[in-house]
């Protein structure tokens, strides 16, 4: 028998400046599960969840808990009602000590110091925190602040808990304790709303799924009957998913059997050892592998980054040897090389977005003391800008204000501005959510659509299984395995990958 909900929304509607956010949605909680809520970018997932959580009210709808009506007036509400909301940007004060935000809202009259630090390490070691309960919550790391708002939710009875892409700056071993601390949380009675990117971390994880499309619930499922394609069917639509069948199909008639990139016997320290791959014009080559099987670190020989063993091997563009010094060398010839390191890397952050575009433009053509007008070239960069959907809130703020998938569109912008006939691209969407996810892999299959050659390394299976047409697999320095899009699967790439 079906267990009575927890909490439950009715047709639920809310819209900014004429358009809806969410309209007629309905959703429910039942006690004791991990409920999944995934959707593009804009789908209305922070929307609802907002709405749970008393931050906004809605339009039109009603909300019940434990079968009586619940009107929230404020987050305040919402939280004596025993509903938490955990963001990604976490809403501890930086200055107060973590046991200080534990308590904050609901201070006592009298506070023993000693006392609530002590009772605060006993519930984080309870859950298993090593955190120290007098340290101020600013010099703890993303993982530890979100322990620290979870824990507050503990400590404060909450019946449901919302964990809004809890995982996305999170190490593997930071996410698995994060999901070993959830199931214990399911097993005590606890409720959970888990908004994530990874639709796989939904398919293990959670009891049930809904999907949300354009601010309407498409599916509400047990997680057992979904598998990675229908939820991409569901959240973009099926006339999407079969669109991008048919343009791959058409895009592998057109492949030219030349390569544009040939890598013979390539060799570079320990790291890369007789590596050997070919990549065609109009093909998206995918190179999985685990850390240390030296896909990034071929990609950046090929680029110059780096140096390969004196008589390390050969590699060759179109029917040219190549071996560069430096990356500008490799820009100049049509070759691009989108880092793993954004930040680090792949941007200047002081900069706006239409400026970092900008020096990709002159990192390729510039000579000397030649510059473009800067009108041009800024209105160039602009019109890319605007392609790629690199959303701000004014012309000149600098990148590091950006979300983390605008900075990556900058970072792929440089490339594009460019016009390679070769691009690689290192990891492109580690760190961004599925709405950019979605797009940037877009805009990485129509560059191979418009002809060029395109490589995309990716520790995550999934991706390189969604974009590759053809993916090798990287062992010890060396290419062990190669599968077509069609005969490739997560145990193949994995079993070549470690056996």
């Amino acid at each position: 028998m079906t267990a009575t909900p927890t909490l439950t929304v009715r047709h639920a509607t809310k819209s900014y400046g004429g358009i809806p956010a969410i309209e007629d949605v309905d959703f429910d909680l039942r006690p004791g599960e991990i409920h999944a809520l995934v959707g593009e970018n804009g789908a209305g997932k922070s929307t609802l969840c907002n709405a749970i959580a008393g931050v906004i009210r809605l339009d039109a709808g009603e909300l019940t808990f434990d079968n009586a009506p619940l009107v929230l007036k404020s987050p305040r509400d919402a939280f004596d009602m025993g509903i938490s909301m955990v963001h990604q940007e976490t809403s501890l004060v930086p200055q107060l000590s973590v046991a200080q935000n534990m308590v904050l809202g609901r201070e006592r009259l009298f506070n023993s110091g000693r006392a609530l630090r002590s009772e605060t390490r006993q519930l984080l070691r309870s859950l298993n925190f090593n955190i120290d309960p007098a340290r101020p919550a600013g010099a703890l790391s993303t993982a530890q602040r979100q322990m620290v708002e979870i824990a507050r939710a503990v400590y404060n009875n909450a019946r449901v808990v919302i964990l809004d892409e809890p995982t996305a700056a999170l190490t593997p071993e930071e996410t698995d304790h994060l999901f070993y601390l959830m199931n214990d949380l399911r097993r005590k009675g606890v409720t959970m709303i888990f908004i994530s990117h990874a639709l796989e971390e939904a398919l293990s994880l959670a009891d049930r799924i809904t999907v949300l499309r354009d601010g309407r619930g498409i599916v509400t499922g047990d997680a057992s009957g979904f598998d990675r394609g229908r939820l991409i069917r569901h959240m973009v639509g099926p006339d999407v998913a079969q669109e991008a069948l048919d343009k791959r199909t058409a895009r592998l008639r057109r492949r030219i059997n030349k390569p544009v990139l040939r890598v013979e016997n390539v060799r570079m320290g320990n790291m890369v050892n007789n590596m050997s791959f070919s990549v065609y014009p109009g093909e998206v080559t995918g190179i999985a592998g685990l850390i240390g099987s030296g896909r990034s670190e071929v990609a950046q020989v090929i680029v110059g980054q780096i140096r390969r063993n004196f008589g390390g091997g050969n590699i060759y563009l179109g029917e040219r040897e190549i071996r560069y010094r430096l990356p500008a060398q490799a820009v100049r010839d049509g070759i691009s090389y989108v880092t793993e390191d954004r930040k680090i890397n792949g941007l200047f952050e002081a900069m706006s977005a239409t400026q970092n575009i900008s020096l990709g433009w002159l990192a390729k053509w510039a000579k000397g003391v030649f510059s473009p007008r800067r009108s041009r070239l800024r209105a160039r960069a602009a019109a890319l800008k605007d392609t790629l959907s690199i959303r701000g809130i004014g012309e000149d703020q600098s990148v590091m204000r950006l979300s983390g998938g605008n900075q990556q569109k900058v970072v792929i912008a440089k490339t594009l501005i460019q016009k390679p006939s070769l691009a690689i691209f290192d990891e492109p969407t580690r760190g961004v959510d599925v709405g950019a996810i979605l797009e940037i892999r877009e805009i990485i299959v129509k560059l191979a659509e418009q002809g060029a050659g395109v490589v995309v390394i990716s520790s995550y299976l999934p991706e390189i299984l969604e974009i590759s047409d053809r993916i090798l697999v990287a062992k010890g320095g060396t290419i062990v395995a190669e599968f077509s899009h069609d005969e490739a699967t997560s145990e193949k790439i994995l079993h070549a990958a470690i056996h």
